[in-house]
């Protein structure tokens, strides 16, 4: 069994695939002052409710954003499963040819997800990754990871307006009724859902234009759902993209 673990700056992703079926997924809040003892208890207790058996567990991948909790997830794997995990990094073969300034600089999580992206479409992709930050990764049809943009993620631009201001509420990001907000609420949220959407619709548009042909639109990440249901921008809603990336990458790797 390989489990395949994407450390985000939010959430935890974690998938356990039996050969090339993802058998189970699961996410946990991406806690810094958490132990590797203490992760390890967490998981060796949600794996069991998922249908995974962890003694079953004898390959791990990482993707990670967090470096404090890299080598915490790396030691429990050792520990824990008795399994050295791949962890994606520099060297790593992904399948993708990096074509940016300083290929050093670029997140393993954006690195995964064109990887997979481009293995599954085998065309010219952007994958929007709808996260902690809002991510555009674009991929050549001939495979080379050429660059993107980056934006500040749905949710922590709601937090970040709440906290700045001393009126308006923390709300749960939903599709409001109309554009109007008539309270509060209702107009954060419009601001928010409405405003995100104009975001990805303009920067994919701009980048589109940059390129010599259409390419697929992907979206992925947490708030995926949300914002895909207000455009017809994406060709495509694929929540466990960095997932498969893992899974690709690791027999890549490993093969």
């Amino acid at each position: 069994m390989l489990l395949v673990i994407d450390i985000g700056n939010t959430t935890i992703s974690l998938g356990a695939y039996d050969g090339d079926r993802l058998a189970a997924s699961l996410r946990v809040a991406t806690v810094l002052q958490k132990l590797p003892d203490e992760y390890a208890s967490l998981l060796l207790h949600l794996l069991p409710l998922n249908g995974i058996d962890p003694k079953s567990v004898d390959k791990v991948a990482i993707c990670s954003v967090v470096p404090p909790l890299t080598g915490a997830f790396e030691e429990l794997c050792r520990k824990y499963f008795h399994a050295e995990p791949l962890t994606i990094g520099a060297g790593t073969r992904t399948g993708v040819k990096i074509r940016m300034d300083n290929p050093r600089e670029v997140g393993a999580d954006r690195i995964v997800n064109a990887a997979a992206a481009f293995q599954l479409y085998k065309t010219a992709c952007i994958v929007v990754d709808l996260g902690t930050g809002t991510t555009f990764d674009t991929v050549s049809a001939s495979g080379e990871f050429i660059g993107g943009a980056i934006a500040p993620g749905i949710g922590i631009a709601a937090e970040a307006l709440t906290a700045r201001t001393s009126m308006l509420p923390r709300i749960e990001l939903q599709r409001p009724e109309r554009a109007i907000g008539t309270s509060t609420v209702k107009a954060m949220q419009s601001g928010m859902v409405f405003g995100y959407t104009g975001l990805v619709e303009s920067i994919v548009s701009r980048i589109q234009a940059e390129l010599p042909s259409k390419a697929l639109v992907i979206a992925t990440g947490g708030y995926a759902g949300l914002l895909a249901a207000e455009t017809g921008i994406f060709d495509a809603v694929a929540p466990d993209l960095t997932l498969y990336g893992l899974r690709l990458i690791y027999y890549m790797n490993r093969a």
